[in-house]
């Protein structure tokens, strides 16, 4: 019984210290998080597409030289 009390009361130290710190951050602008989020996505976009050429290209250069 005693184990479970102290669990709970580790569980309950464990919280205030993350929500201590979590109040210490420096958190961006909302606009900073949107740009940022919207580069990434056209990045991935923008490399995918770049592979997807790279792999049909190298799919039919394999099919040739293998004929």
């Amino acid at each position: 019984m005693v184990a479970i009390t102290e669990r709970w009361q580790q569980l309950a130290r464990f919280i205030r210290e993350v929500r201590t710190e979590l109040k210490k951050v420096n958190w961006p602008p909302r606009k900073e998080v949107v740009g940022s989020t919207i580069v990434v996505i056209v990045s991935v976009f923008i490399l995918s597409f770049f592979l997807g050429i790279v792999d049909v290209t190298l799919q039919k250069l394999v099919a040739y030289v293998l004929r």
